[in-house]
């Protein structure tokens, strides 16, 4: 028998995301989406790679009250250690070696907007001592720069690994820890979630059925298990 799925009243959903899930975890992941937006604070999403942690965040922008301004993601490990400075905080001609024009930064294009930090484990001391100046004073200074720039851009920041092991090992601050981890999201992986794989797989279904012009009406129950 082929086992069909529906996705009424089984996810969370905004303007361009749509969040799929019946099972205890996700549930709460739903219920801090609508907390979280419903406040200015800086978040803290953790979860294994592949959970779906940048989905949350742009979940919470969508849902509060910045959801008119940009949303801008920024995945640090992406970057190289010695550019991510400059891709958050901007800089000036001359502030180093190949910086021919000035930057700007995405905290200063992200005003009044949120910018998400994927991967914020990454980021050097510096860069940590630079970012708590920002969320303690919405105050940032670009590369070479001397003029303080003010921003009012929401800081979600996501995690794969333990900040608060890296803080006992000496590689995160714990001042930054502590401004960052006001508000926690904990997004669990599928394997915690084995309720909604029936759920997830007809979405998919339905999806691809339209993509590519196909007519799938689902899976086997024991293909599902």
């Amino acid at each position: 028998d082929l086992d069909v799925v529906t996705e009424e009243d089984s996810g969370f959903a905004t303007g361009t995301v749509h969040l799929l899930g019946r099972a205890p975890g996700m549930r709460e992941v739903f219920q801090n989406i609508h907390q979280a937006a419903a406040t200015d604070i800086p978040i803290l999403i953790a979860g294994e790679t592949g959970t779906g942690k940048d989905l949350v965040a742009q979940a919470v922008h969508e849902s509060s009250a910045r959801r008119e301004n940009a949303y801008i993601p920024v995945h640090l490990g992406a970057l190289p250690p010695e550019l991510v400075a400059s891709e958050l905080f901007g800089h000036e001609r001359g502030a180093f070696t190949g910086a021919t024009e000035r930057r700007i930064g995405q905290f200063e294009l992200g005003n009044e907007g949120t910018i998400f930090l994927d991967e914020i484990s990454t980021i050097d001391e510096k860069v940590q001592i630079s970012l708590l100046r920002l969320i303690e004073q919405r105050k940032f200074t670009r590369l070479g720069g001397r003029k303080p720039l003010h921003t009012n851009a929401r800081v979600i920041a996501a995690t794969n690994e333990n900040l608060r092991s890296l803080v006992e090992q000496g590689t995160f601050r714990e001042d930054l820890y502590y401004r960052l981890d006001v508000f926690h999201i904990d997004v669990p992986p599928l394997r915690e979630r084995h309720g909604d794989i029936p759920l997830l797989v007809s979405s998919f279904i339905r999806r691809y059925n339209h993509a590519f012009q196909k007519s799938v009406r689902g899976i086997s129950a024991e293909a599902a298990s």
